[in-house]
């Protein structure tokens, strides 16, 4: 039971850095579209849309977190 806890905890904080990679990753990745000439709006918008699969893994995450909990 033990193992099994420590192992929900250590994958949870792999996931955890793998999201914050991937959030920072978009960031210069949006950073780069705006230096190519990419209007600044069109960039949000398509950082906004990206950064969504990003929010709903963490969501998941976080519930999957609430039901080990119980």
């Amino acid at each position: 039971m033990v193992t099994k806890k420590t192992n929900f905890s250590l994958n949870r904080k792999i996931i955890t850095l793998l999201l914050v990679l991937q959030t920072l990753l978009l960031g210069v990745q949006a950073k780069n579209l705006i230096q190519q000439g990419d209007s600044a709006i069109e960039v949000m918008i398509w950082l906004i849309n990206q950064c969504f699969p990003v929010l709903q893994r963490a969501k998941g995450l976080q519930d999957g977190e609430r039901k080990g909990d119980k």
